[in-house]
């Protein structure tokens, strides 16, 4: 397990977006002018009760994001305490933020294993099932119709140990639907939505490992089997949780590209940060280790084809997951992310501005 059920999600809200991220721009005029003339968008995962707390985590967002998505608010955890409940309240806010900014949307998640509130273990029928999760998508997607671009409808659905005939992880969909519940997620997006873009969203696929090599050719399966069938998909999302201390598979993660890109399949970087609890203590030696894991991660993946956004998860230090699972044993903080505790930029974000940049 590498950040499991943190992702519950209660710390925060959102959305943010992917395909259709095209008139915005950056605050500070370097970026701004870069973007403008056909940057890379670029984004970060928000905690959005902190937006009207703390000003300089508001300001540093502003100042580097064309993108938001959120920890937590569209999660079912966060959205629905109760089977006749919705609770829109977090992505609501941070959609206003969004637009108040000048920046788009990501939607996060609409099927996923995670994050479930207890009353959906009631769900005891493939019937059952099928009208829970076509309501919930109908009336999630409904509410934000045209103001979402790009959601991860379906995320992590690849098991953590893929074996033959066991590649789908469990789930209350899977157990209730199979595999079905996919092409169920994909097909009522698209409905509601004819216009958003439509994503699989998936991690630990980077390293040099069997279990990453497993993962990678089981999600191309999905993928291929999906569109071999004509089922609504525009793009792939390659998470990022990097573990700091491993090498990036870089020939793999570039023909896996490839291969996504060869079904005319956008691909994005949904949730890039280095964990770093196995680096060494030395905050400048720890940076440099971080931003070169990051540099290969995004070398591999735009040697193949450029991403159509990158994002983060989470933007500063002060705020992250990484340290609920994999706290340092030294004591000192985790620096996962593009700018330290105190928002200030540091050799990850020098490596983002120059992928973001480079398609100028």
């Amino acid at each position: 397990m590498r950040r499991r059920d943190f992702v519950l999600g209660a710390l925060g809200a959102g959305l943010a977006s992917s395909g259709a991220l095209d008139p915005v721009v950056r605050s500070d005029r370097i970026a701004k002018a870069a973007y403008a003339r056909g940057g890379i968008p670029y984004g970060v995962a928000v905690r959005t009760d902190l937006l009207d707390t703390e000003f300089d985590y508001r300001a540093a967002i502003v100042d580097h994001c064309q993108l938001v998505v959120g920890e937590g608010g569209l999660k079912w955890f966060d959205l629905r305490p109760s089977q006749d409940q919705f609770v829109f309240d977090q992505p609501d806010r941070l959609i206003a933020f969004a637009d108040q900014n000048g920046m788009k949307m990501r939607g996060h998640t609409l099927a996923w294993y995670g994050a479930m509130p207890e009353w959906t273990q009631t769900i005891a029928s493939a019937a059952q099932a099928e009208r829970e999760l076509v309501h919930h998508i109908t009336t999630v997607v409904t509410r934000y119709q045209g103001r979402i671009p790009s959601w991860d409808v379906v995320n992590e659905a690849i098991a953590e140990h893929p074996k033959s005939g066991a590649t789908i992880r469990g789930s209350i969909w899977q157990e209730r639907l199979g595999k079905r519940y996919i092409e169920l997620a994909l097909k009522t997006t698209a409905a509601i939505d004819p216009s958003a873009q439509l994503v699989i969203n998936d991690y630990n696929i980077e390293n040099p490992t069997q279990q990453c090599r497993d993962r990678r050719q089981a999600l191309l399966d999905l993928v291929r089997d999906l569109k071999d069938r004509d089922v609504p998909l525009h793009a792939v999302g390659i998470q990022g949780h990097l573990p700091g201390d491993m090498e990036i598979d870089k020939e793999g993660l570039s023909k896996f590209v490839e291969a996504v890109k060869a079904m005319e399949l956008d691909v994005l970087v949904t949730e890039l940060d280095v964990i770093d609890n196995k680096l060494p203590a030395l905050e400048y030696d720890r940076d440099q280790l971080v931003a070169a894991r990051a540099r290969d991660f995004l070398g591999a993946i735009s040697d193949a084809a450029r991403p159509s956004a990158i994002l983060t998860w989470g933007i500063t230090d002060r705020y992250t997951w990484v340290p609920m699972w994999f706290k340092r044993d030294d004591g000192k903080p985790n620096r996962p992310l593009p700018l330290d505790a105190g928002c200030r930029p540091k050799a990850l974000m020098k490596v983002i501005d120059d992928f973001t940049r480079a398609a100028e």
